[in-house]
């Protein structure tokens, strides 16, 4: 597989920034080290000490047009340097007078150069950037008509700033670095206003700090990387649905502005005690309070519980990079707080070097006394099983106790009850173990211990076994609880990871991955539609999508990752709990490459069609410019020898002159032939008129049309049946086979032989010249291939190819392959006509 080539853009805010020269310097860099570099178009723009790094480097000539000269991308593919310098990226391409196709825009020329393995060096202004040609046009009142797609300048390699204060670049411009000198005053007073640049400057700033960020999310996300990188403030506000939510977010985005401009995220945390329980519809009116602010509004679900909620707020936190986290006191009361300190302290105690920002509100401490919930890791079928053992266990041991209470003493009923302890622990948990310590101990005590049935302890002894079972039962259930959860963050971790296998996989072995993908995801996470959405020219467009198509804005969405600036991946049906929603967030770096991999596959197959085009029309301009000179210039001669009052001409040299006009105009005819269902064939235009002819017959008559027929041998068997074939269009391709071996046979006789076999009959075209190497013959079929031949009657290289065309019309086959004792054999394959003519499809 072709290796792709690098792309290094330099950007910068405004013209005169120098980026060229930057540029250059870069190239005199590496061709100091030794890289093969070349200049494919460098723009001075009369700037002297642009010009001068120009010096010591090659610079390509350019293809001319009517407006100067454009970057000669045949050029430069035919020198085939390490590195070439282009100018100007967004540029668009003016035509040539011999232009007839190519690309439009300058950086569809530089994707045709990366497509070849080239590297390449260029340069582009921030103004020029599809996404931002709107807010430039505004800032400074100048409409940019040549842009270049955001998507092609963030796939680059690297991209380096051209940075430099407005001052400096106006001092420039004031001493004629920039513009020539009746430029310079107008320019000052409109576009290069310091307003104007200053607001520029930010934007490119802004845009690279951006990509900057993506890049490093990516990183982040693919190295596994939790832990919070502070380089730059990232601010998010937890949010409930209650009263304080607009309280809470105000203040937060106050911070966040006072941050300077940081990223501000809203999130929701559903279906958990503190941060959750909230109110029907409040998600739309959390989204849309979010959006009054200008923050991006996510939720997620955390396990029941305040751990539960701290747990997924802080995942979700440290998933996004955050460096400080905003959320309102509690509205529990002090009381509420003995039992659970909540999810605030919770969350400034696990938050390590994230800040937390506790807001207070009017409706903190206002609400009732609400007991924590507990939170079992033990499934639910188990944690039944352990109520009912908590019952069973306890009375099965007071009944064996009691049918033995003259045998066995104490010890042994304790014993008997702590095993129904232990195993309720086992089996359900810390419940059903509190539950059988309590009832195992009542019932130890009213029938198995003195004074019988009665629930006073005479021995302080037995008062420590009942406290003993209780706390074994604590104990016991703990380390069944824990031992659960482990089991199931391990049983989650091997999901994920045979789910990114899965992912992964399909990104690697498809060839348009990005459909199945957003399938998997689909069905992995439970999610009615996942769509990957792109934000292009104002409103979001579907990339892919899987499911019912009512994905169509990152506001609707029940999931939202923001994959890159501009690029979404959705999901609607339910929102997910926050180690799902990292988990999305490696799948979106995942599809992220999948669409550009898949983009580049299909620019890179565009561009190889356009070198394609480029390289048949060169090929045709070559050979038929040839091919039409040598008969024309015979027959003008020949005309001419004929009209001249002066030359005295026999009959005989009246008659050679019209058969060389004759020939050539012969030759003529063919060539255009030729051409024309070259054309045909590869629009798709000839329709074949199938009927029965046999191959004796298709030969006699195109041998009519071809010169030096004597050479031609025939050995056709009269019993060979018929083919179901177009009569002229088969016609043709045997004219065509046997003026390609008369030309190439080398002087030798030319055999026609036919036979049939499985229900199609061969007609091979024999000659005994020089032959085509096994590697080769597939070449010959090629449009405009001679396989080095350059004689003048060598013919324009469409022979075979229309021969092969026009056959595969008529459905067979054309082939090559040895003759015995030296040679080529071509071998034409036609179905057998089994059906009589008047049952065949009429004639047209």
């Amino acid at each position: 597989m072709q290796h792709r080539g690098e792309l290094r853009i330099h950007l910068g805010a405004a013209p005169g920034v120098g980026k060229t020269y930057a540029m250059l310097c870069e190239a005199r860099r590496r061709a100091e080290r030794g890289t093969d570099v070349v200049v494919g178009l460098v723009e001075t723009h009369g700037r002297a000490r642009t010009a001068e790094l120009l010096d010591g480097l090659e610079v390509l000539p350019r293809r001319p047009t009517r407006f100067g000269g454009e970057l000669d991308v045949a050029a430069v593919l035919a020198r085939r340097p390490e590195v070439v310098l282009v100018d100007e990226l967004a540029h668009t391409n003016a035509p040539g007078p011999d232009r007839v196709a190519g690309n439009a825009k300058r950086w569809q020329d530089i994707e045709e150069l990366l497509a070849a393995g080239i590297d390449v060096l260029s340069t582009v202004n921030v103004q020029h950037l599809e996404s931002l040609n709107d807010v430039v046009e505004k800032i400074t009142g100048v409409r940019q008509r040549e842009t270049v797609p955001d998507e092609f300048v963030r796939r680059a390699d690297q991209i380096e700033l051209v940075d430099i204060t407005p001052e400096a670049l106006r001092r420039r411009l004031a001493h004629g670095n920039v513009y020539a000198a009746e430029k310079v005053d107008a320019a000052l007073a409109s576009y290069f206003q310091v307003g104007n640049l200053i607001a520029l400057r930010e934007l490119a700033l802004l845009w690279v700090a951006d990509e900057v960020d993506t890049a490093l999310q990516r990183y982040r996300t693919e190295q596994r990387i939790s832990e919070t990188w502070e380089t730059r403030e990232r601010v998010v506000v937890a949010l409930t649905g209650g009263p304080e939510s607009e309280t809470v977010l105000r203040r937060a985005t106050r911070i966040a502005k006072r941050a300077g401009q940081a990223d501000l995220l809203a999130v929701h945390v559903l279906r958990g005690d503190g941060l959750a329980g909230a109110p029907v519809g409040a998600t739309n009116a959390l989204r849309k309070l979010a959006d009054d602010v200008g923050a991006s509004f996510h939720t997620v679900v955390g396990d029941s519980g305040a751990g539960g909620v701290t747990d997924a707020l802080l995942e979700f936190a440290r998933g996004v990079n955050a460096t400080q986290l905003v959320l309102g006191t509690s509205r529990r009361s002090r009381v509420a707080r003995l039992f659970d300190v909540g999810i605030g302290a919770r969350v400034i105690q696990e938050s390590g070097s994230i800040d937390v920002h506790i807001v207070t509100h009017a409706s903190a401490g206002g609400s009732v006394l609400r007991l924590p919930r507990l939170h079992s890791a033990v499934p639910l079928d188990r944690r039944v099983l352990g109520w009912v053992v908590a019952v069973l266990g306890p009375a099965a041991a007071t009944l064996v106790g009691a049918s033995l209470y003259e045998i066995v003493g104490l010890s042994t009923d304790v014993v008997l009850f702590f095993l129904a302890t232990v195993v309720a622990a086992l089996t359900g948990g810390l419940g059903p173990a509190l539950l059988a310590a309590l009832l195992g101990g009542l019932l130890l005590n009213f029938f198995l211990t003195p004074p019988l049935y009665s629930l006073t302890i005479s021995e302080p002894e037995n008062a420590i076994t009942v406290v003993a079972m209780l706390i074994v039962a604590v104990l016991v259930a703990l380390v069944v609880d824990r031992a659960a959860r482990r089991g199931e963050q391990a049983a989650r971790a091997r999901t994920e990871a045979a789910l990114l296998a899965s992912f992964a996989r399909t990104v690697l072995t498809r060839a348009d991955p990005l459909p199945r993908l957003l399938e998997k995801v689909r069905e992995a996470f439970g999610l009615r539609c996942v769509a990957l959405l792109e934000h292009d020219g104002g409103e979001w467009r579907r990339v892919a999508t899987s499911g019912p198509p009512e994905c169509g804005r990152p506001e609707d969405a029940d999931v939202d990752v923001a994959v890159e600036p501009g690029l979404h991946l959705i999901g609607t049906g339910r929102s997910l709990p926050a180690h799902d929603r990292r988990l999305l967030e490696t799948v979106g770096g995942q599809a992220l490459l999948a669409l550009r991999s898949q983009r580049a596959g299909e620019e890179a197959l565009r561009a190889q069609r356009r070198a394609e085009i480029n390289e048949t029309r060169g090929a045709l301009l070559s050979a038929v410019g040839h091919d039409l000179r040598s008969p024309l210039t015979s027959i003008k001669a020949a005309v001419g020898s004929l009209r001249d009052p002066l030359l005295r001409l026999s009959g005989t040299d009246r008659a050679e002159l019209l058969e060389t006009v004759e020939e050539s105009a012969d030759r003529l005819t063919g060539l255009v032939d030729n051409l024309l269902d070259s054309s045909r064939l590869a629009s798709g235009a000839v329709e074949p008129l199938l009927d029965r002819i046999g191959y004796d017959e298709a030969a006699a008559r195109a041998l009519l049309g071809v010169s030096d027929a004597a050479r031609v041998r025939l050995e056709i068997p009269g019993d060979l049946p018929d083919v179901t074939a177009d009569v002229g269009l088969l016609e043709r391709v045997v004219a065509n086979l046997v003026d390609n071996a008369l030309r190439h046979g080398g002087g030798a006789p030319v055999v026609l032989r036919a036979s049939a076999h499985e229900g199609r009959a061969e007609l091979r075209v024999v000659d005994s010249g020089p032959g085509v190497p096994k590697k080769q013959r597939e070449k010959l079929f090629a449009p405009f291939q001679r396989l080095g031949d350059r004689r003048a009657a060598s013919g324009v290289g469409l022979g075979l190819s229309v021969a092969r065309g026009l056959t595969e019309v008529m459905g067979g086959t054309l082939t090559a392959e040895d003759t015995p004792g030296g040679g080529l054999t071509i071998v034409v394959s036609l179905p057998v006509a089994e059906r009589p003519a008047s049952l065949l499809p009429p004639r047209r």
